[in-house]
C-alpha cells in the first residue's frame, strides 16, 4: 500500500470550528442589529466635524459664523452684514439625529476663532457630550 498524506479536516476540527462560529454569532451579531447606535455615533461625529468647520470658516473668512443647534440638526450661516443670513457651503449636513440637547440654542464663532458666549458650550447627543471652549473655540 502506498503511504497517503492526510487531506481535509478531522471531525473534531470541524466541530471546534462550528462551536467558535456559534459563539461569535451569539455575541457579535446582536450588536449589529441595533442600527440606532451607529446612527447616533455618526451624528455625533458629523456634528463635531461641522462645529470645527464653522470655527475654521470664521477664521478663514474673517466673519462671524452663526451656529444654530436644534433637536433636528445643526445649521450654519455667515454673518457678513450682522444678520446671519449668508449661506455657508457645508461638507456634510448632520440633520435628523436624535436626542440633541445644547446649553445654548445658538452662538457665533468670531473671526479670531473664539465664541460670543461667556461660558463653554455643551452639545449632548445620545448621552455623549461635545464641548466648545468659549475662549478658544476648540471643539472636543
Amino acid at each position: 500500500m502506498k503511504n497517503r498524506l492526510p487531506r481535509g479536516f478531522t471531525l473534531i476540527e470541524l466541530i471546534v470550528t462550528m462551536i467558535i462560529v456559534g459563539i461569535l454569532a451569539v455575541t457579535i451579531l446582536p450588536k449589529f442589529a441595533d442600527r440606532s447606535i451607529f446612527q447616533d455615533r455618526g451624528f455625533q461625529d458629523e456634528t463635531r466635524s461641522l462645529l470645527r468647520y464653522a470655527q475654521k470658516s470664521a477664521v478663514a473668512q474673517r466673519h462671524n459664523v452663526c451656529v444654530t443647534l436644534a433637536a433636528g440638526g445643526v445649521t450654519l450661516k455667515i454673518d457678513s452684514a450682522g444678520s446671519c443670513d449668508g449661506t455657508l457651503d457645508l461638507p456634510a449636513n448632520p440633520n435628523g439625529g436624535s436626542g440633541l440637547t445644547a446649553s445654548v440654542g445658538s452662538f457665533k464663532f468670531q473671526p479670531l476663532g473664539d465664541t460670543d458666549q461667556s461660558a463653554d458650550i455643551t452639545v449632548t447627543i445620545a448621552g455623549t457630550a461635545i464641548a466648545v471652549d468659549h475662549k478658544t473655540g476648540y471643539v472636543y
